[in-house]
């Protein structure tokens, strides 16, 4: 085997273990963020189940005079789409989930005549969408690993006053939920109009069934109103929360993959350097017996 040969395998050999070494780094930092992920979701939702529940209550009392603020738009001509991606990749096809699912929905959108506005949270967001011809109205950068609520409630002012104002007749919510460390599903779901009183929070999980009467001051349905900015940046929030632990999780996971991945193309390296190397060993001892062959002969017909 040619020593050129060897010290470029064994030069990939070194490079591929130390990329090794930074992937499995990350995976351990992965590992670590989805526990304290887990744990901020648990800690926000209460909040988000009691406010959920006061919601539930003012659209039982407003019933059907909540106007624009309650219910399924029959056919909205104007959408806006809050997005939810990470800002740094090496995270599987977590990005590219959610991605695709919202340019097929601006896609199917424009087919209709559905004028679609986007706000996006994450880097990868608007790189990827502008670059098919995508609009992106608004951008939010540098949280998606761990949003704070003033995140959230950033986020919400984006896309709140132009649905209070008229100017869209639907706020959509595309994002990651997180069901468990082993189940994480791409979710379109609507923001606004407020949902149906049926008791669903931003989490997913009812509040607790109230017995007796509920008195609203001011009225329900000045507080529906009011309830609005508060019900979007909780959801927002949740949203948020759950993209983050869904993002470490998927980087978890990317990252455990490509430290096996350079496990295995380590062994196959070596095999390959073993191989031929013990092929030039024997090419030299035969072409050393060859020589001394040849040797004893010249000295036999001398």
């Amino acid at each position: 085997m040619p020593g050129g040969q060897e010290r470029v395998l064994r030069r990939r050999i070194r490079s591929v273990r130390a990329t090794q070494k930074i992937t499995r780094a990350m995976e351990l930092i992965a590992t670590s963020q989805i526990a304290r992920a887990q744990g901020r979701l648990a800690v926000a939702a209460p909040y988000q189940r009691g406010l959920a529940g006061i919601l539930a209550e003012a659209a039982k009392d407003v019933g059907t005079h909540g106007g624009h603020l309650l219910g399924v738009p029959e056919d909205p001509r104007r959408v806006l789409v809050v997005l939810l991606v990470a800002d740094r990749g090496l995270c599987g096809g977590y990005n590219a989930n959610v991605l695709r699912t919202v340019e097929r929905l601006v896609r199917a959108n424009g087919s209709t005549g559905v004028e679609t506005r986007l706000v996006s949270v994450g880097r990868k967001a608007p790189s990827y969408l502008r670059f098919r011809g995508i609009q992106v109205d608004e951008s939010f950068i540098g949280f998606s690993d761990r949003p704070a609520f003033a995140d959230a409630r950033s986020v919400a002012a984006a896309a709140v006053p132009p649905f209070l104002a008229g100017d869209v007749d639907q706020v959509l919510l595309v994002s990651t939920r997180f069901l468990s460390a082993g189940s994480q599903v791409v979710e379109q779901r609507q923001l606004l109009p407020l949902p149906e009183p049926s008791g669903e929070g931003a989490t997913g999980e009812g509040p607790a069934p109230r017995e007796g009467y509920v008195e609203f001051e001011p009225e329900a349905r000045e507080l529906l109103g009011d309830l609005v900015p508060r019900y979007a940046e909780a959801a927002i929030f949740g949203a948020l929360l759950e993209a983050a632990a869904s993002e470490h999780t998927a980087r978890q996971r990317a990252m455990a993959a490509a430290t096996d991945n350079a496990e295995e193309l380590v062994k196959n390296l070596s095999r390959i350097m073993n191989r031929a190397r013990q092929d030039a060993i024997t090419t030299e001892i035969m072409e050393i017996v060859g020589g001394a062959e040849a040797l004893r002969r010249d000295v036999e017909s001398a």
